[in-house]
This record gives structure tokens, C-alpha cells and sequence, in this order.
């Protein structure tokens, strides 16, 4: 198998991304470690904080972006980075290649409950000139390259750099990433799909009557029987998605009519649809496709819909119809 450093070189990866990948690998290993002492190094629970989202931190968000900031502000390759947990872009050094945003610790609130978290990151290239948010407001296309972090029973990276999406997994004996899988692809067919149902009574019609004719299985529309599955994280079910096939979404809803949308654009929904086309998936909002969005913000949410290619398109079909009364389950 090879080491993640050894992939890198056989890719023609430039020196300067791959030492950044590098450094992003090296540090979730450390992220790693301090996920899985848990309790036994008095990282559990929240802080009495809460991120310029208004969500309350827990420790291990505080710790993780810490670590990340401080190996990227280490990295000479970077010009600045954007987190999900600091108000502000944060400027480390006069010269770098890149940009990087990130999700330290995502499905923070699954920390105390020993489940599945993990680290998403998004590369950018570093315009000329003064630094600013809107060097880092660049449609996801821009993207040079992505990734995520599953911490769960095994460590494992998934990337790519534009070239498909590669599976490495952490060698616990000799801490280093070895690939798994060299190519990883999402079936265009599915009869799987992730939804937070909690939510059902405040999404659009469309996606209303779309997750009851899933629901109805052989007897409805789709004339074949879907499960459900919901892990609570992106990241683990895009993993899943990535692994098996599916669909996961969490859509626009009327919930808080300030807040539609849950997952950052930046964060979150650029760097998995970009993991999720390399593999043959696609991702959208329902009207648009993710990756060709116009930043406005760094820290703006938008609603996804990614996964089997058939299956989104299957969905999206219902986002262009005309629902004049509102259905329900």
C-alpha cells in the first residue's frame, strides 16, 4: 500500500500542495489522538462559548481549530485561513499559495456520545494582492483541492486534488495514511437516502412530497423500497454516500425563517460536492448546482442535496414542479 506522501509524489502533486496536504494529514493525526482519549483527558462537553453561528462550542471544537490554526499559520504554503469557528478570515503570513477553510471538528454535538466526527477541509488558490473575506469568496469550482477526516472505529483521509477521490486509512502502529482505495465511486442508483425527519413539518413542498414517495416505498410513485439512514454528522454520511451509494440532504426549511439553511457553504458544502463529483455524484441546492455558487460570505449557509447521481436528479425533478397546496406525511 502507500503512504498518503508516497500517492502525492506518483500524482505529480506540486510540491507546494503536497506539503500542504501533508501538513492537514499530520495534524489530524494529532486530532485524531486527542478525539480518542476522550473523557480520559477531560476534553468532553461544551464551553461556555458559542461560535459567530451562535452555537454553543464544545471543548473539543475549541482544541481542534487551535490545532489547526497553529499548524496552517506554521505552513509556509499558507496565505490565510477560514474557520467555522472564528468570526473573521485570520491572515498567517505576507506570501502562500493557498487558502484554506475548514470545519475543525464536524457533528460536534455527537463528541459526548462517543459517535462519528470529523474534519472537513477546502484548498483555494491565494489571489495577488492585500488579503481580505472576499479573496476567499470563490465559487467551489476554484477549489484545488478537498477533503475529510472520519474519525469512527478506524482514522480515515479521503482527498482529492481534481483527479478522482482517494481513501487512505491511518496505520495505527506506524501513524502514517496508507491508500485503501484509489478510486473511490458512487453507484448512479440507490435505494438509500440520510434526512433529518425532525425537521419534516418545515420543508419546502418539494422536498415534502419527494421524502413521502420514498417513504411509501413499492405501493408509491417509486415503485421500489428506500431506507433510511442518519448519522448526525456530514461527514459520516457523506462517507457512506462515498462508500455505498446514497443520498443525504439537509434542505432549506422554515424552521427559523432567519436561518433556511444549515450547512456553510465554504465549510461544508464546497468541499463534499467537490468530493462527490470526483467520485461521479452530484450535489445541488435544489435550484443550483453547490460548486458554482458566488460566495457572498464567508460563513454562508446553504441547503444540499447530494449523492447518487440518479437519485439527485430524481429529487431535483420535484423541485421543478409547481406545488400549489402544501402536502404532508
Amino acid at each position: 500500500m502507500q503512504t498518503l506522501a508516497q500517492h502525492l509524489s506518483s500524482q505529480g502533486i506540486q510540491a507546494p500542495l503536497a506539503q500542504l496536504l501533508t501538513t492537514l494529514a499530520d495534524t489530524s493525526k494529532a486530532i485524531s489522538h486527542a478525539v480518542r482519549h476522550g473523557a480520559l483527558a477531560g476534553v468532553l462537553g461544551a464551553t461556555e462559548q458559542e461560535n459567530v453561528q451562535g452555537e454553543t462550542q464544545k471543548k473539543l471544537d475549541v482544541i481542534t481549530n487551535d490545532m489547526l490554526k497553529e499548524a496552517l499559520t506554521a505552513d509556509s504554503t499558507v496565505r490565510g485561513l477560514a474557520s467555522e469557528e472564528e468570526d473573521h478570515i485570520v491572515e498567517v503570513g505576507q506570501s502562500g499559495d493557498f487558502l484554506v477553510c475548514f470545519d475543525p471538528l464536524d457533528g460536534s454535538s455527537n463528541i459526548d456520545i462517543n459517535s462519528l466526527v470529523g474534519t472537513i477541509f477546502s484548498v483555494l488558490p491565494a489571489p495577488q494582492g492585500e488579503l481580505s473575506e472576499q479573496s476567499f469568496l470563490q465559487p467551489g469550482r476554484q477549489q484545488v483541492a478537498a477533503g475529510y477526516v472520519l474519525y469512527g472505529p478506524s482514522t480515515m483521509l479521503a482527498l482529492t486534488t481534481g483527479q478522482g477521490v482517494q481513501l487512505f486509512t491511518l496505520n495505527p502502529e506506524t501513524n502514517e495514511y496508507l491508500l485503501t482505495n484509489e478510486a473511490m465511486s458512487i453507484s448512479k442508483d440507490t435505494s438509500e437516502f440520510a434526512i433529518n425527519m425532525s425537521n419534516q413539518r418545515f420543508w419546502e413542498a418539494p422536498m415534502q412530497t419527494y421524502i413521502a414517495d420514498l417513504l411509501l416505498g413499492k405501493i408509491g410513485p417509486r415503485e421500489k423500497s428506500f431506507n433510511m439512514r442518519w448519522i448526525a454528522a456530514m461527514v459520516g454520511d457523506v462517507h457512506r454516500v462515498l462508500s455505498r451509494g446514497g443520498l443525504f440532504t439537509y434542505p432549506t426549511d422554515n424552521k427559523n425563517p432567519e436561518k433556511p439553511y444549515k450547512l456553510r457553504l465554504m465549510y461544508e458544502a464546497n468541499p463534499m460536492s467537490f468530493l462527490v463529483e470526483q467520485a461521479g455524484g452530484k450535489a445541488s441546492t435544489g435550484y443550483e448546482t453547490i460548486m458554482d455558487i458566488q460566495p457572498s460570505e464567508i460563513h454562508q449557509r446553504v441547503a444540499v442535496i447530494l449523492g447518487s447521481a440518479n437519485e439527485v436528479d430524481a429529487c431535483l425533478e420535484y423541485h421543478g414542479q409547481d406545488y400549489s397546496e402544501e402536502p404532508s406525511l
